[in-house]
């Protein structure tokens, strides 16, 4: 680092500011506030190589660049969606919802991220996305030299950036592999208190554990540690309101089953009690949740996801009990989704997926990726769901 360093400030102002010019000229079009990303990024090198140099502004903003990149966060994959209604309802036409999806992206290395998606349903089942902007901005906020071991951190959207052209990237030692499969869930506190959790798998490169996102409104996200036997394994997703006074969750806890989790702590949890295990041939393999389950006057809507041979990965539904989640009213007994011919090949093929659906009047509203190369959307009559139960 410190050989860059000195380069720079052995080069001459007219070298400096043309080789800068020559790096502005490449990359500005293509990104936002880069002068104020290159002197952040200088700002986070010196302070690592614990100097204060007395340096003018070009060879700042130079020094910076030499110590960043570009990259693509999606270039690799995009898959596994989730979605909520989002926290502003205001300005639509009756009956309209606008709704926030969450999506892993995958880019280089295979590092897995955040990205988002807002849009809106019509009342006649029309869906449209809000256009992606043209570039996307982390999410930051965070010191990455006290952070990279924190049980804690919170990150911020930058306040000219809507949130579909925000990313969440791993910020501590135990994400530095990924943020995979984020299920996201508006949660109902007893006193009417609305909170977004979002329960994902965080990834070291050697060792997974579940983590939980927070936010009230999208514009700050504390990514926390969890703690208990339950939370070393992947896919554990939260009820969106307390079951009998306290907090419940849907798990995978043997890599086989589904199992459903009670705790008084949102952040400790134990083991809890085996409620489905696979049974039809489209699920022989492995089962697992697709996401926070569902209210509706019947009960919970679980999606659940089944693996079959070939590795090939279907969506499943079931009812839960209302007042008691660990009673199984129903299941579907063949899939909901399966992978089709026209969509099997990807950069995972066979399989279809979701993090989390949501209601939306009578229908459930659900996207899901395919093949880990795109997401689709379907919507799909909850009565029709319900009467093909057995």
């Amino acid at each position: 680092m410190m050989r860059i360093v000195d380069a720079v400030r052995q080069m001459d102002m007219r070298t400096c500011q043309a080789e800068l010019a020559l790096v502005n000229s490449d990359f500005e079009p293509r990104h936002w506030q880069t002068r104020q990303v290159f002197l952040e990024r200088y700002e986070r090198v010196m302070a690592e190589l614990d100097i204060n140099p007395n340096l003018r502004e070009p060879q700042k903003e130079l020094i910076g660049a030499y110590f960043c990149h570009e990259y693509s966060y999606a270039a690799a994959a995009l898959m596994n969606p989730s979605v909520v209604p989002h926290y502003d309802q205001s300005g639509l036409q009756p009956g309209s919802m606008r709704f926030i999806m969450s999506l892993r992206a995958v880019g280089e290395g295979h590092i897995s991220s955040i990205a988002f998606r807002e849009g809106i349903l019509s009342a006649d089942g029309t869906m449209n996305l809000l256009p992606e902007p043209p570039f996307a901005v982390a999410a930051d906020g965070v010191d990455p030299m006290t952070s990279q071991d924190a049980a804690a951190v919170t990150v911020f959207r930058t306040e000219a950036v809507s949130l579909s052209g925000t990313v969440i990237f791993p910020v501590t030692n135990a994400q530095r592999n990924g943020i995979e499969d984020l299920r996201l869930v508006r949660f109902t506190e007893e006193d009417g208190r609305q909170t977004y959790y979002g329960t994902y798998t965080a990834y070291s490169g050697a060792a997974i554990a579940c983590e939980m996102l927070r936010t009230e409104d999208f514009r700050s996200f504390t990514l926390q540690r969890m703690d208990g036997a339950a939370s070393r394994s992947k896919g554990l997703a939260l009820f969106p309101r307390r079951i009998g006074g306290a907090y419940a969750m849907i798990g995978r806890q043997d890599s086989e089953n589904i199992f459903y989790l009670e705790s008084d702590d949102l952040m400790h949890w134990e083991r809890g009690d085996e409620i489905i295990k696979p049974v039809e041939p489209w699920e022989l393999v492995q089962m697992g949740n697709c996401g926070s389950p569902i209210e509706i006057d019947e009960g919970w809507l679980l999606l659940t996801h089944g693996v079959g041979a070939m590795r090939q990965y279907s969506i499943g539904v079931a009812l839960l009990d209302k007042k008691n989640p660990r009673k199984v009213l129903g299941r579907l007994r063949r899939p909901l989704i399966s992978p089709a011919d026209e969509n099997r090949a990807g950069y995972v093929p066979n399989v279809v997926y979701t993090c989390g659906a949501m209601r939306n009047g009578a229908d459930l509203f659900l996207p899901y990726g395919v093949a880990d190369s795109s997401v689709a959307f379907c919507a799909v009559s909850i009565a029709s769901l319900l009467a093909d139960m057995g």
